[in-house]
């Protein structure tokens, strides 16, 4: 059997389209003869099983056995797949495992559920607690309490409607009157607001209109998988990208079952790796979708003092109204508490009743007479601690639910006899299962439960406190704050970035990479040119002084701070993008607004600032300001872009930045994009010249091929960042450009090459042997591209 991680069927590069009724199969067909001009290997494609209609994403499926009919159904992505293959290029889809649409009217399988409830073949398929509730599905539709909604429930038939909304009725029911006919369902209809404390079942993240799948049955796995399977097995697809499987009871489990069910076909999945955390080795997978590639190419261009230096300023611009997010640890720590205590509630009381239950009825007596808020308050306080998204396994609980971790939790309680709450909750989350005595089948079964639902809610709580709240509150450098990141350390060192590379090229060879996805916050152009400001810190601060200080409605200091680095990031662009990053932006934040507690008056005088300033006369001092550092902003775009699309692993060019690409947090980054771009420039030339040379010079990329850092020597030696794949190729960046001017250039620097005569790609006609004098390397563009011609003495250019 072939594996996941080398061998055939391993893209040399992906291309990623975002499918959408305004972007069908048809569309993507259309696309391919200039997509395969580029040199990718494979198309990527987002989910395209059925989905609620008019899905701009896909990842609200709502049926998994048909491919969706909006993008042209299963004739349109076999249509598709021929033309993909006539040009030499196959297709990857992404899936979704996790959850599946709360969309009754659409979710045939969720409307059997609400039907005949727990006794339904399909119950098993969803994640229902159908002890809580009093045995029934909780619905969080209602814009308000039931008594002041009743009008709006009309009985239809055997149909229950509430505006857009319709749910089953159930059988011999439809005759009751309204208030007994309520009771009488499988389910009940209330407030939206309920969620947060009352909800149920389990849910992507805090999302209550994605409800979770039990992929961990066999049944249900079967179910979910027969059209992605047959569509493999048919050679309508040649591999998969899996979304979030941190939601799952059991990763290690689902990827196994998928890798013998695909045959070991080509997958990455959408891991998110803390800084030093490994993926598991035993995982049948090729690798990450790559975050993590992101963090460590975005901290190549970021100058680690400089960002210190950066963040000093932001803390004394943003002081004097707020005094949070100005330390990382702090602005995660105080996120964590809000998300578990508002956001997660719900999931909270579940874990907690888990380990009530299996306290109160355990054979160990020393687990017994734990209060439940002392068990909820030490699950709180170890979740809060976690420094990764979750725990796999029993062993690898010891290593994230750390004893340090134990003892701040205790701290958190007044009685120290309460305190041993942690010591038991820490005791049954790291505990091997076969410690277990036998015939405590129950008792198995109970910390297994326990375990399960601590690392699902640790994934959630890691991803809405950071992602969706920390990372809009931290904002000293919000190029930062992309998923995987460390904004708290942004930089990282050349030796570092060489170090991760030989461990992907010697450990995940075919992982992914990224720079750019559907869910970054910003595009790497964007980010490109934001890496700057940690090389010029001082000039920024004084360029703030100066914009703001004819400003009078600034809504708070952080808000301006994360405004003006979005204009410039973004550059000349339309204001209603920017105002509507920015209250996304805001509303995520949740310091003095929210998607659900809207602050009308303090949105207001967010959008009324960012007319008046970032996207009024103000700005044009800070596009003029980014216009004197283009030169340093090109050298990053073309740096990020070249070093991604040569590094170990596989990279994954997402729709439109093979030009340059400029983009905020979805939706704007969902937008369909023109095929080709109407302009191509430097960065469309490097594109396709390295995906090019991967796709003529495979071995040279593959899993088989080496790495090798290249030093280069002399006086600014620090700023160029180089490397070899298999001696046959040789990347050379320039990082750090502004402070490389003003130190003085590249005087005498030099990098050495291995042996052989070398040509650059990227400005045909020129020849390097032995060694080239990097201002001679880089006398055109700030990067270069070397290919081996043929074997030579060595010599001096």
């Amino acid at each position: 059997m072939t594996s996941a991680r080398s061998g055939p069927g391993v893209p040399t590069a992906t291309y990623r389209l975002q499918l959408q009724p305004a972007f069908p199969f048809a569309a993507a067909a259309a696309a391919v003869p200039y997509l395969a001009s580029l040199g990718v290997s494979h198309l990527h494609l987002s989910p395209v099983l059925e989905a609620v209609p008019g899905s701009t994403h896909g990842y609200d499926v709502v049926d998994h056995a048909r491919v969706r009919e909006e993008l042209g159904g299963e004739e349109g992505l076999r249509a598709l797949a021929r033309t993909a293959r006539e040009h030499g290029l196959g297709l990857v889809a992404d899936i979704v495992p996790n959850h599946m649409a709360m969309a009754p009217r659409h979710n045939r399988a969720l409307w059997e559920v609400l039907r005949e409830g727990p006794g339904s073949r399909y119950a098993r398929w969803f994640d229902i607690d159908w002890e809580a509730q009093g045995g029934r599905l909780l619905l969080p539709v209602l814009g308000g309490p039931l008594g002041t909604e009743l009008e709006h429930l009309v009985v239809d038939g055997d149909v229950l409607r509430y505006h857009d909304h319709a749910f089953p009725i159930r059988t011999g029911t439809e005759d009751l009157p309204l208030p007994r006919l309520l009771d009488a369902q499988w389910y009940r209809p209330v407030w939206w607001r309920l969620a947060r404390t009352e909800l149920n079942y389990r849910r992507f993240f805090s999302i209550s209109e994605l409800i979770g799948v039990r992929v961990e049955d066999p049944e249900v796995f079967e179910a979910t998988h027969a059209k992605i399977l047959q569509l493999l097995a048919e050679g309508v697809l040649d591999g998969l990208r899996v979304d979030h499987p941190d939601g799952l009871a059991d990763p290690d489990g689902y990827l196994a079952r998928l890798d013998e069910a695909t045959g070991g076909r080509w997958t990455v999945v959408e891991k998110i790796l803390a800084d030093g955390e490994r993926l598991p080795a035993s995982w049948p997978v090729a690798g990450t979708t790559g975050y993590d590639a992101l963090r460590h190419i975005d901290g190549l261009f970021t100058d680690p003092d400089g960002a210190g230096e950066l963040l000093a300023h932001y803390r004394g611009f943003a002081a004097p109204q707020t005094d949070r997010g100005g330390d990382w640890e702090a602005t995660v720590r105080r996120a964590a508490y809000e998300v578990l205590r508002h956001e997660l509630a719900a999931e909270g009381d579940r874990l907690t009743r888990a380990a009530a239950r299996l306290c109160a009825g355990s054979p160990d007596l020393a687990l017994r007479d734990r209060a439940p808020w002392a068990l909820r308050t030490a699950l709180e306080e170890l979740l809060v601690r976690m420094r990764v998204y979750r725990p796999y396994g029993s062993g690898d609980a010891a290593a994230v639910v750390t004893e340090r971790a134990a003892e701040e939790a205790r701290s958190a309680f007044v009685v120290p006899e309460e305190a041993g709450a942690v010591d038991v909750v820490r005791g049954l989350l790291v505990e091997p299962s076969d410690h277990v005595s036998a015939g405590s089948a129950g008792d198995h079964a109970g910390r297994t439960e326990l375990r399960t639902r601590f690392a699902q809610t640790a994934s959630a709580l890691r991803a809405k406190s950071v992602e969706d709240k920390a990372f809009y509150r931290y904002v000293p450098l919000p190029a930062a704050t992309e998923v995987g990141g460390d904004p708290g350390s942004p930089g990282v060192s050349p030796e570092d970035f060489h170090a991760y590379c030989a461990r992907v090229q010697r450990d995940w060879p075919a992982t992914g990479t990224v720079v750019t996805t559907h869910d970054t916050k910003r595009s790497a152009d964007v980010r490109a040119a934001l890496a700057v400001l940690t090389e010029c810190p001082g000039r920024w601060a004084r360029l703030l002084a100066e914009v703001t200080r004819a400003e009078e409605a600034v809504p708070d200091g952080q808000l301006a701070w994360a405004a003006w680095q979005t204009v410039f990031g973004l550059g000349p662009a339309e204001r209603e993008r920017v105002r509507e990053a920015l209250l996304k932006h805001v509303r995520e934040a949740g310091m003095y607004t929210s998607w659900t507690e809207p602050e009308p008056p303090y949105e207001e005088a967010v959008a009324a600032f960012v007319a008046a300033g970032p996207c009024g006369p103000p700005g044009e001092h800070v596009a003029a300001f980014r216009k004197a550092l283009e030169p340093h902003i090109r050298a990053n775009v073309l740096g990020t872009a070249l070093v991604h699309l040569t590094m170990p692993g596989v990279p994954d060019v997402y729709q439109g930045t093979e030009s340059e690409y400029r983009a905020l947090v979805d939706p704007d980054n969902r937008r369909p994009v023109s095929f080709p771009a109407a302009a191509p420039g430097e960065k469309d030339a490097l594109t396709a010249a390295a995906l090019g040379l991967r796709a003529r010079r495979p071995g040279a990329f593959g899993t088989d091929a080496a790495y090798a850092p290249l030093a280069a020597d002399g006086p600014a030696a620090g700023h160029c960042l180089a490397f070899a794949r298999s001696g046959e190729v040789v990347t050379a960046v320039t990082r750090l450009s502004l402070r490389l001017d003003e130190a003085g250039g590249w005087r005498e620097t030099r990098l050495p090459l291995p042996p052989g005569r070398w040509t650059d790609l990227l400005t045909p006609g020129r020849e390097f042997t032995g060694y080239a004098r990097v201002a001679d390397l880089f006398e055109a563009l700030p990067v270069a591209l070397l290919e081996r011609v043929s074997e030579g003495e060595p010599g001096a250019r």
